[in-house]
């Protein structure tokens, strides 16, 4: 009888599954960091996930006898966890960020960019006005524009990416936010399809992963679009093309927040006469700086 025949046949219950779960991830060696740190909290997750059920559930309920069906359902994403390094949020569909829930798929990357912490202060003390034009570049599933486009409730925000795949699913998260009214979706290559486009804010989360990082990196965020991390032999040559031109996009006044997360130290090497305004992160989280366009016009 196999591992996945025993299970079905010898667990029953929500509390069986997740314990079960919890002991093969114990010895599976996996990496943690697509919305959990842990094993436990994967297993509840995924497991919860699978069921479609809260992570609120009603401890009363863990008893609850699970169909056939549910148990298959939670067999193969242990399986596909293990066996393919698949991160949980590409097995359940869905990640958070923000408190929010989005919908995710391959075709987009996880959301966890430190500048959620960014957005929940309301880009302050760097904005010096209300944004009232706001793009999302390099959005992927629209997770950072469309926390932005809820706590500027009077913004129009873009949403821009290279990938029409990954842009339908922003598209669908747009729309079940109901903020097709003031979220605009854009297939561009960088600022190639903003035409005469000027923003108040500007926020990136672009490709900066160096290519040593990237070999080495946990099978896990192999699974992840390579377009949406790697740039490169240092991680900059997206940013080196976005930093010659942001300032053409900028209203006076106007600011870019940008990730680089570990390549900061190679970007500072490169541009050694530039006063980033690097982001004390209180949550954790590294290479997030700011610039004004007026700091961004000596790129031109």
């Amino acid at each position: 009888m196999s591992r996945h025949q025993s299970a079905i046949k010898d667990l029953h219950s929500i509390k069986d599954f997740i314990r079960w779960t919890y002991s093969r991830f114990q010895g599976a060696e996996l990496f943690y960091g697509h919305g959990t740190d842990n094993p436990w909290d994967e297993a509840v997750h995924l497991v919860m996930g699978a069921l479609r059920l809260p992570l609120d559930f009603d401890k009363d309920m863990l008893d609850a006898r699970l169909t056939v069906d549910e148990k298959k359902r939670i067999l193969t994403f242990v399986h596909l966890r293990i066996s393919k390094r698949e991160p949980l949020p590409y097995l359940l569909g869905k990640a958070w960020f923000m408190g929010l829930d989005f919908k995710v798929s391959r075709e987009t990357l996880i959301p966890r960019s430190p500048i959620m912490a960014l957005i929940e202060n309301e880009f302050q003390p760097w904005l010096s006005h209300y944004p009232l034009h706001i793009l999302d570049m390099c959005t992927g599933s629209g997770c950072i524009g469309i926390a932005t486009a809820l706590t500027f409730e009077d913004a129009q925000v873009d949403l821009s990416d290279i990938s029409s795949a990954a842009l339908r699913i922003a598209s669908e998260n747009v729309s079940d936010y109901d903020l097709d009214d003031r979220v605009t979706v854009i297939e561009s290559d960088m600022f190639e399809g903003l035409a005469d486009k000027k923003y108040d804010l500007i926020v990136c989360n672009p490709p900066y992963v160096d290519a040593n990082d990237y070999n080495s990196a946990p099978a896990e965020f192999h699974n992840e679009p390579q377009i949406a991390l790697t740039s490169g032999e240092d991680g900059l040559d997206f940013t080196r093309k976005f930093l010659s031109q942001a300032a053409n996009y900028l209203h006076d006044g106007g600011i870019v927040v940008y990730e680089v997360g570990n390549s900061e130290t190679a970007l500072q090497a490169a541009y050694p006469d530039t006063e980033f305004m690097w982001v004390e992160l209180e949550q954790g989280g590294n290479g997030v700086f700011v610039l004004a366009k007026e700091q961004l016009n000596i790129f031109l």
